[in-house]
């Protein structure tokens, strides 16, 4: 019996791998992936604001528990993030910077994640795994959790990004099936949402099944072909990212490694789709089944992005998420 403990280790540290394994492949090609690596499966570097982001995440949880809202995430923006922000905002998506902006402006949550023209972005996704972890089993709970941090700096689909991966990871701490966890983060989201219908083609290009004997490159290009805006110049859309992710997750049948890996390797948005696979995949398998080569390439975050969380390790976040269970 995994305890939720170590699914809770496993859920962040596979976070923390898949988003190193992706940083120097973001905005990469699949093609141009396999030119300069072959496969990538290789930690080279450390990871981006997607680690450092679900760390702040994990710490607003960890002081708020169930009772976190909308305001108490503005507040620690204003407090923690903007004081440490002197000149141009290091690593940050269009969502979040765009939030700070509206926030010096005076503005309180929801318009300050509508003001902007980049609510659709992945900025929730990246950081929505601690809101499953802190709800084993309760889909249902972790998307209501998480809504309270995207009101913050999304609307639209990117909040409904970030519900998908909290109810994904929620479902994967409670020990469901790769499949099953794939349809507790559609319970998430409206049916008839870009999200909901991007996570649909996605799966049904995998036939909802791990993958086995496919050819894999021409797997990568149909998943490309159901889902990726082609003609958009910006690869963080959340309702791309999360089914790529997903379906990364479906075709490892839940393994880190292998849904880690296949979700770099497919380019686009890459640190984001492997910290959201390795993410859900941890959260399924635990700690142990985060590659070992991989873990003791974690270490703590350097707080090049959000300097309020220099220092920590994830998998002490992790403990301490854990305890409040």
């Amino acid at each position: 019996m995994t305890s939720l403990r170590d699914r809770a280790r496993g859920c962040l540290l596979g976070l923390a791998a898949g988003d190193a394994l992706g940083a120097p492949a973001e905005n990469l090609t699949p093609e141009e992936i396999r030119r300069r690596w072959g496969r990538l499966t290789e930690i080279e570097g450390g990871g981006t604001d997607d680690t450092e982001y679900a760390v702040f995440a994990a710490s607003m949880l960890v002081r708020h528990g169930h009772a976190l809202s909308a305001a108490d995430v503005a507040d620690a923006y204003r407090t923690e993030i903007i004081p440490s922000v002197t000149g141009p905002m290091r690593g940050a998506g269009f969502s979040e910077l765009g939030t700070i902006e509206a926030l010096r402006r005076g503005l309180q949550p929801p318009l300050t994640g509508l003001v902007h023209a980049h609510g659709w972005s992945d900025g929730l996704a990246m950081r929505a795994a601690p809101y499953g972890v802190f709800c084993p089993g309760d889909p249902a709970e972790a998307a209501r959790l998480v809504e309270q941090d995207g009101l913050v700096s999304g609307s639209g689909e990117g909040i409904l990004g970030g519900r998908a991966v909290a109810a994904a990871v929620a479902a994967a701490m409670g020990g469901a099936t790769p499949p099953d966890v794939v349809r507790a983060a559609l319970s998430a989201v409206p049916a008839d949402s870009w999200t909901a219908r991007n996570v649909v083609r996605a799966c049904d290009t995998l036939g909802w099944s791990p993958l086995t004997g496919a050819a894999e490159d021409e797997v990568v290009e149909a998943l490309h072909r159901a889902v990726v805006v082609r003609h958009y110049p910006w690869t963080d859309l959340a309702p791309e990212a999360v089914a790529l992710a997903l379906a990364a997750f479906l075709a490892g049948d839940g393994e880190v490694e292998a849904s880690v890996t296949f979700g770099v390797s497919l380019g686009r948005d890459a640190d984001t789709i492997g910290a959201i696979a390795g993410a859900v995949a941890g959260a399924s398998r635990g700690e142990r089944g985060v590659p070992s080569r991989w873990a003791a390439r974690i270490g703590p975050v350097t707080g090049k992005c959000l300097p309020v969380v220099a220092g920590r390790h994830v998998l002490d976040v992790a403990d301490e998420l854990a305890e409040g269970l």
